[in-house]
């Protein structure tokens, strides 16, 4: 590709291991589910009397797939589609349910099979953390109120007793809350100012019961909108009487960040892309620092002790559908490239773990970057899903800073990109070290200097593919996996050569 060559194909790197910084929130690792195309119908769930192995109508190998990432939290109903529904559809006996329109995704039926109880009951099946996204585009005030009543309070009040109808005795605990999604788009077209009001008067009334908690997260900008990021944190921290029982109104701010390669979203192929558009999608991915950095300066501002977290509860790729599916779905296939779109963003949460509280991939299941794919009773785990599942000991570690020293470089529409992203993180005399290598065709030996402690290597894994458009179907399921790769210490440093377009984790034991 003439411009985008590799310029060496040796990096190097110093890790202070003595030197923790900031924690990286397990929730960095979360996941959405909308309804929309098969994520949740023919994905999530089954029903009941599906052939294919469930639990109360969830599907099972999905279910032990995701306990393997250590799925920390799950978004949900959306999303678009979050501003269009009504709590009160998808509960009481499935029969009876209202049938919708889903208007947003396909503009196809919605039995509302998969409600409230359904979600909860699969976030119990997963372990996660229920992260709800109550509707402000279309709703009202005493309607999320009344679900958040429903869901988390203990006593004999009317959605306590409505709940116990529906057959949950006991509360749920919810610790996050979202106030609408996307409102200057899907949510409402509405303006940041317009929004900032709502999301105050909203959040009033979505009371703490009992224990429960709620971390209550406003729907923010579309990637670098600082502005709308700038009277969100206005509006919170410089008006009387914005204050709720003593906290804030709302304890988040979210952005949406989706990758593509330049061109738009929605607007190129998931495989048979070139070496161009992969360079290209490389370099969009590490814009999202950028993009992390801008917010991060303007919360600061307003908010110099942390108290308000940053949250991308949108991210990933977005291509094309697959041919011959309903173009509403948004399904498509995930290649080497997904993955490494994956590893370079977690590396930028890694570094602004002090503000980036939560991050959720678009979408867990048969939607966008997904982490599994369904083929009737078939399931194909990702690219993407192996990043997770490899990344999954940075949950609730502590940051450590990696200096690149020197990195090979490429150039990428006037503008030059590294071709070497890495981070790591240490917890109970461990430490992790992820790196992500994006030259298309050159291998690259990483020396990486090891300070402040002793190490040894006692795993090293590596995920790639033949080629950077590679991906696994039912008939390949693991054409990309991880293998094991060869990391020594020597001199104290780290060595390790790592393939073209390759994904990789080493695991040390520190004395």
């Amino acid at each position: 590709m003439g411009d985008s060559q590799p310029m060496t194909t040796t990096a190097r790197a110093v890790i202070d291991l003595d030197l923790p910084g900031d924690r990286i929130s397990r929730h960095v690792y979360g996941h959405f589910a909308e309804h929309l195309g098969r994520c949740i119908y023919d994905g999530f769930w089954v029903g009941e009397d599906s052939e294919i192995p469930n639990v109360r109508g969830i599907r099972s190998d999905i279910v032990e797939a995701l306990r393997e990432l250590d799925i920390p939290n799950l978004r949900w109903p959306g999303g678009c589609f979050a501003d269009t529904y009504h709590w009160r559809d998808g509960i009481g006996p499935r029969d009876e349910r209202p049938r919708i329109a889903n208007t947003n995704w396909g503009d196809v039926i919605e039995n509302n099979h998969f409600g409230t109880h359904e979600f909860m009951d699969l976030c119990d099946l997963l372990g996660a953390d229920a992260y709800v996204n109550g509707n402000i585009g279309s709703g009202t005030v005493q309607e999320m109120a009344d679900w958040v009543e429903y869901l988390t309070r203990d006593d004999d009040s009317p959605m306590a007793r409505l709940r116990r109808e529906n057959g949950r005795d006991e509360p749920w605990k919810v610790p996050f809350w979202g106030l609408g999604n996307e409102a200057w788009g899907c949510g409402g077209g509405m303006s940041a100012e317009y929004y900032a009001e709502e999301a105050r008067r909203y959040a009033t009334f979505a009371h703490n019961h009992g224990g429960n908690r709620l971390t209550r997260i406003a729907a923010g900008a579309n990637e670098d909108d600082l502005d709308w990021t700038r009277v969100l944190m206005k509006t919170l921290m410089e008006c009387h009487g914005c204050t709720l029982y003593g906290n804030l109104a709302y304890q988040a701010v979210s952005f949406h960040y989706y990758t593509h390669s330049g061109s738009g979203i929605n607007t190129e192929d998931a495989t048979g892309f070139d070496e161009r558009q992969y360079y290209e999608t490389m370099a969009y991915a590490a814009g999202i620092e950028r993009i992390v950095r801008g917010h991060v300066a303007v919360m600061d501002s307003y908010d110099p002790d942390n108290r308000v977290g940053l949250v991308c509860d949108e991210w990933g790729t977005w291509w094309n559908v697959e041919e011959g599916t309903n173009p509403g779905f948004l399904f498509q296939q995930n290649t080497v490239r997904d993955a490494l779109v994956a590893g370079i963003h977690f590396d930028v949460f890694h570094r602004y773990a002090r503000r980036v509280t939560m991050a959720n991939i678009a979408q867990t299941v048969n939607v966008l970057q997904a982490m599994v794919l369904t083929d009737g009773d078939r399931l194909v785990l990702t690219p993407t899903y192996h990043v997770f599942e490899m990344n999954k000991g940075h949950q609730d570690a502590e940051n450590l800073t990696a200096h690149l020293r020197e990195v090979p470089t490429a150039t990428v529409r006037g503008q030059q990109l590294q071709l070497v992203s890495m981070s790591a993180s240490t917890k109970d005399d461990t430490a992790l070290v992820s790196l992500s290598h994006l030259s298309a065709d050159a291998e690259c030996t990483v020396t990486v200097s090891l300070r402040g402690r002793a190490a040894r290597v006692t795993r090293a894994r590596v995920l790639t593919g033949e080629s950077v458009g590679a991906y696994n179907d039912a008939d390949a399921p693991d054409r990309v996996a991880p293998r094991p790769l060869e990391a020594r210490i020597e001199d104290d440093a780290l060595v390790v050569t790592l393939p073209p377009h390759s994904f990789a984790t080493v695991e040390l034991a520190l004395d």
